[in-house]
């Protein structure tokens, strides 16, 4: 597995512990709501933030595409 793919399932991950979602309920919100795709386009800037800049800025992203799920 290449390390994009490696960062992009761990940020699932880290999605799901932040919000108290499954992996599989993280993945689908963030397919529906523009996130992987926001992590596949911005992985060159993204991978050098902390998790919890990443997890910020995909919950910007997926409000911005519809998401009800706000960072706190």
């Amino acid at each position: 597995m290449d390390l994009k793919a490696s960062y992009v399932i761990m940020v699932i991950r880290k999605f799901a512990e932040h919000y108290s979602l499954s992996n599989k309920e993280s993945y689908q919100y963030l397919k529906q709501y523009g996130g992987i795709s926001f992590l596949d386009d911005c992985y060159e800037a993204e991978h050098t933030l902390s998790f919890d800049d990443a997890i910020e800025d995909l919950s910007r992203v997926c409000q911005n595409h519809g998401g009800g799920l706000r960072y706190a």
